[in-house]
């Protein structure tokens, strides 16, 4: 069966029904594909049966997934491995995808099993400081940019598919190297949730709850509510790009406090104008990327 909105696949197995997974699932729902579902957590694979959301229920074993055409698999990216060792017995999917934010380490795994001509590394640029099922909505992929990263085997078919299946999500697909994306990412999103954690870590020191920041305080430290478990296994994972870019971030602030602690106007003026300057280039270029 295609679907109206041009994906040709009848049934797809979902592996894990967090934020990201479960928000593929209610997606995939609503396109009339028949969704096999998974998750370690119990109440959450219940409320998702109970939402009419997945069809079938899998347990531990993931028997059942045979049935699938598509797998995609949203767990934290420490657990992969395991996870693709399991799917890898339990089905023929034309596509097998994750959607971590690390690549080079999913690649590998896949690679390692023998599952690289049907893997396609997913990430979406989507999500939200919260967590869980619950969390988990229609509609989160809308115009979001997902980078897809193949394996040195991966065939046309899954790669294509991969491409259909987000763009049916209402997604942009972009191919790119796994190398190159874990760089990228470092800087573009594991940075950012350094810097949450680290702010919320120093006002909490100080005394400072978030009940007494502006909306500014509150937009900056918002990403210290995500998920504990899967910021942990990412950092961790791209622990050699990260932990220059949060050199480099320290870099700048010594700079910014050496200059406050000689009273240099003309430093600080320059630094403040550098940054803004960076937000009004790349301004527009927020605006062009939201309207393709």
């Amino acid at each position: 069966m295609t679907t109206e909105r041009g994906i040709a696949l009848q049934s797809a197995g979902v592996v894990g029904l967090g934020l990201i997974g479960g928000s593929i699932a209610r997606d995939l729902h609503a396109l009339g594909v028949r969704v096999l579902g998974y998750d370690r957590d119990g109440a959450t694979l219940d409320m998702a049966c109970a939402e009419g959301v997945v069809d079938r229920a899998l347990d531990e074993s993931l028997t059942g997934l045979e049935d699938a055409d598509a797998v995609i698999v949203a767990v934290p990216v420490l657990l992969l491995p395991d996870t693709l060792r399991t799917i890898k017995d339990a089905t023929s999917a034309r596509l097998i995808t994750d959607v971590g934010s690390t690549k080079r380490s999913a690649i590998a795994a896949a690679e390692s099993l023998g599952l690289g001509e049907r893997f396609v590394g997913s990430h979406p640029m989507a999500g939200d400081h919260r967590s869980g099922w619950r969390a988990s909505r229609k509609g989160l992929f809308a115009d979001a940019i997902v980078y897809l990263c193949r394996t040195r085997r991966t065939g046309e078919e899954p790669v294509n598919l991969a491409q259909e299946l987000w763009r049916a999500l209402g997604a942009r697909p972009r191919i790119i190297d796994a190398g190159a994306h874990d760089q990228l990412l470092a800087y573009a999103s594991h940075l950012m949730q350094s810097v949450a954690t680290a702010l919320a870590l120093t006002l909490d020191d100080a005394g400072v709850s978030r009940t007494d920041l502006g909306p500014g305080g509150s937009d900056s430290t918002r990403l210290a509510g995500g998920s504990v478990e899967m910021w942990t296994a990412i950092a961790r994972d791209n622990a050699d790009a990260l932990v220059p870019a949060i050199r480099a971030l320290e870099g700048r602030l010594a700079q910014l406090r050496a200059a406050l602690a000689r009273e240099d106007d003309d430093a600080l003026h320059t630094a403040f104008a550098a940054a803004r300057a960076w937000f009004a280039r790349t301004e527009g270029d927020v605006g062009a990327e939201a309207r393709r």
